[in-house]
Order: structure tokens, then C-alpha cells, then sequence
């Protein structure tokens, strides 16, 4: 087995064959950190799952009605239970797409697509990237990016 170590901006990863350890620093945004680490490695298209601790999230709901975005951001220390997303091209551009559910200290959870937060501790992360490259367009009816196969 192949392992190479790498260092960017933000984190620090391990690839062990195809499939890559990441560490974000702490104090670091979430969002920012993995789309430097995809970009840099070059992962056009794959799945990313994570835990961790954060300070600070900014989640967006989905309202299919109107076919528009919510944001809210808390501001306050919570666990990651869980963060999964995929690799895809948007736009010309690497682009992640990631869910994330947190802890709250009275054991309730917030969930949402993450917009960005902060790390307050640690933030550990698994990527599978594919060999392949995956694009989403636009959809007007739903307002939302979706796989596009015949680019």
C-alpha cells in the first residue's frame, strides 16, 4: 500500500491507496479548508464523510415552494455527528455539497446543508473520490443543481 502525506492551507491529509485522511486545523472553516483540499488534489467527483466539533455553523434549508434558500447561523459550541456529502462540478468550478448534523449541549441535533463552520476542537474527514468527472446544472423546475450525465 501506497501512503503520501500532504500539507495546504488549512489541513492536512494522509492518502492511503485511493482514499484520503483529512485533518482540518482547528479554529478553521469547514467549507473553505475541503474545497482548498479538493482542488488542490484535484477530485473531481467522490464522497466525503466527517465528524468533529465547531463553534459556529451556518446552515441553508431548502424551501421547494419557492424555490429558494434559508440561511441561519448558530453561534455556539456542538458536536458534528455526522457531515456527508459528494465532489461535483459546478459551474467550471470543484464544488462540495455537504449535510452535517450537530450535537447541541442539551442532546437536541440541528441538520441542514452546510454553508460553512467553524472548527472548535477537531475535524476529521474521509474522502472516496471516483475516477470519473461528474457535472450539475441548474434544474428550473426544482431550482436546484442536479447530476447532469450528458456533459
Amino acid at each position: 500500500m501506497e501512503i503520501i502525506n500532504y500539507k495546504g492551507k488549512h489541513w492536512s491529509a494522509r492518502k492511503a491507496d485511493h482514499i484520503y485522511i483529512v485533518s482540518i486545523d482547528n479554529h478553521s472553516n469547514i467549507v473553505e479548508a475541503l474545497t482548498d483540499f479538493i482542488r488542490d488534489q484535484k477530485i473531481q467527483a467522490g464522497e466525503v464523510t466527517g465528524i468533529g466539533a465547531v463553534s459556529e455553523a451556518t446552515l441553508r434549508f431548502f424551501n421547494p415552494a419557492a424555490k429558494k434558500y434559508v440561511d441561519k447561523t448558530f453561534k455556539e459550541q456542538m458536536e458534528v455527528t455526522n457531515i456527508s456529502g459528494n465532489v461535483s462540478e459546478i459551474e467550471g468550478k470543484l464544488t462540495l455539497h455537504l449535510h452535517i448534523t450537530l450535537g447541541r449541549e442539551d442532546y437536541t441535533a440541528l441538520a441542514g446543508h452546510l454553508l460553512e463552520a467553524k472548527i472548535q476542537g477537531a475535524a476529521e474527514f474521509i474522502f472516496y473520490p471516483l475516477n470519473t468527472r461528474v457535472v450539475k446544472i441548474k434544474n428550473e423546475e426544482t431550482g436546484i443543481n442536479l447530476y447532469d450525465f450528458e456533459t
